[in-house]
């Protein structure tokens, strides 16, 4: 996180996001539920509440939070480690817990290796030089395999050894769901300061004349964008400035579906550079010139 959004948070909300609580049961929510959010479901599709959020608000790990239903912190470690690995995800965990394995059984960061070998009987030398070679992509030796077999570790796990080409430190990995918990406690508590720090810090692209709009409005330029996208004959068409609008737009739909608006830029209220909350309306933020 970077010190001009801690700034930011600080300045609009008056709480420090160092401070904030990375165990709050509301906030954890919204990593497999909208259900905190109160958004209205006739207008609000999405299956989680993690749309904007930092590591998680990606369509691809929006996808992999649908699959996993995460609970607590550790689930969401385990996903941040899935998510940044190479071939930990597709074609492997996410296969694995179709089949009926969970969460909590797949491989997600390249520390779970060691520990887990250790656990079934490995030795601690051999079980680190296994964790750094499938870390870095160099699979299984014959005779690790051997000895990973007489101790009994499943097919499926030595399977999923020797798929993988990248995995992510733990450590990070922790540091990056800290980072997205905080911030995910201000879209729940503090939603406005929220919004005008995504707006403010996280938008390549915007559209203010739709912004501010209804949601019907909004809805029907996203889909416009969205349809003609998915045509082999018109995608060639849309702008790149309407591709980073996608991300733009669906935040918009998702505040305007909580009851919060958008004004209009105002010659007497608007920031130069930033997005700031409404002094006269409690559900409006303004956004710059």
């Amino acid at each position: 996180m970077t010190a001009k959004s801690k700034v930011l948070f600080a300045s609009l909300s008056g709480i420090d996001i160092n401070r904030v609580p990375v165990n709050d049961p509301k906030t954890l929510s919204l990593f497999s539920s909208p259900n905190a959010l109160n958004v209205d479901p006739r207008t609000y599709q999405e299956k989680t509440g993690a749309l904007g959020i930092p590591e998680f608000g990606t369509p691809f790990v929006r996808k992999m939070l649908e699959a996993t239903q995460p609970k607590n912190f550790s689930d969401l470690v385990r996903i941040s480690g899935l998510s940044h690995g190479t071939d930990v995800w597709r074609n492997n965990a996410e296969e694995l817990i179709k089949d009926g394995l969970t969460l909590q059984d797949v491989i997600g960061c390249r520390d779970d290796i060691m520990v887990y070998l250790m656990q079934h009987g490995l030795e601690p030398k051999m079980s680190f030089d296994i964790m750094e070679s499938v870390r870095k992509g160099r699979g299984l030796r014959d005779n690790w395999e051997k000895e990973m077999v007489s101790k009994e570790i499943p097919s499926w796990y030595i399977d999923s050894c020797k798929k993988i080409k990248y995995m992510f430190p733990k450590a990070h990995a922790v540091a990056y769901v800290m980072m997205a918990l905080r911030v995910a406690w201000f879209k729940v508590h503090s939603p406005l300061t929220y919004y005008a720090v995504y707006f403010t810090l996280r938008v390549n692209a915007y559209e203010i004349e739709t912004m501010t709009q209804s949601i019907e409005q909004v809805q029907r330029r996203l889909q416009n964008i969205q349809t003609r996208l998915s045509n082999f004959e018109t995608k060639n068409e849309v702008t790149s400035k309407e591709v980073s609008l996608i991300d733009t737009l669906e935040v918009t739909l998702e505040m305007l579906s909580r009851g919060y608006t958008i004004q209009p830029i105002n010659l007497l209220k608007s920031d130069a550079t930033e997005f700031i909350l409404d002094p006269e309306n409690d559900k409006s933020i303004i956004p710059p010139f």
